[in-house]
């Protein structure tokens, strides 16, 4: 019996990123993936119901709205921490793509350091608004629900994305083989 994974039937290597993980922090990782895919679903579904009620039972979801935007918002933060850390996010590569692998790993240290910074000061800021929107008492239209919890979620969100920019960049100086970048394929 040979317990060897088959290869691929088009003979290239599987690929790293639908293996599975091999360390907590990939699982860490896949993890903050999965909660963005979620999100997308929820802010789908909300979006999906709104219209059916409204066109089919002439009835309004109270709230859905501003739920729409919350949900969105945390969409867009939980996003961020979803592409961070693969670096599949759309990119401008005209320098890196002309310079040889030493220089383009040191544009990719540099690169994640500016991001760190950025989501790091964003994260800071968000935070900021997630305690005043709470002590401002700041509510919702309809059900008068208070706000500052969807902040709290996109607030997470964002942190996620400060851990997974950080390992990205420990990862890039100090072992770089064990960044998955998704790889082109190549006609033979």
């Amino acid at each position: 019996m040979n317990a060897e994974p088959e290869a691929p039937p088009d003979g290239l290597p599987a690929d790293p990123a639908l293996s599975p993980p091999k360390n907590y922090m990939d699982l860490f990782i896949d993890s903050i993936e999965w909660v963005a895919a979620f999100f997308v679903g929820v802010v789908a579904l909300n979006t999906f119901l709104a219209v059916f009620m409204r066109k089919f039972f002439a009835v309004t979801i109270p709230d859905y709205y501003n739920f729409g935007q919350f949900l969105l918002g945390i969409l867009i933060f939980w996003g961020i921490a979803a592409t961070s850390y693969r670096g599949t996010h759309i990119t401008v590569d005209l320098v890196w793509a002309n310079v040889s692998p030493k220089y383009q790993r040191w544009i990719d240290i540099f690169a994640t350091l500016v991001l760190l910074f950025v989501v790091t000061v964003q994260t800071y800021t968000l935070f900021d608004k997630v305690v005043t929107t709470r002590q401002d008492h700041v509510l919702t239209m309809d059900l008068q629900l208070p706000i500052w919890p969807f902040y709290a979620v996109a607030w997470v969100g964002d942190v996620s994305a400060v851990i997974l920019i950080a390992i990205r960049t420990w990862r890039l100086i100090f072992n770089p083989e064990m960044i998955h970048e998704p790889k082109l394929k190549t006609p033979e």
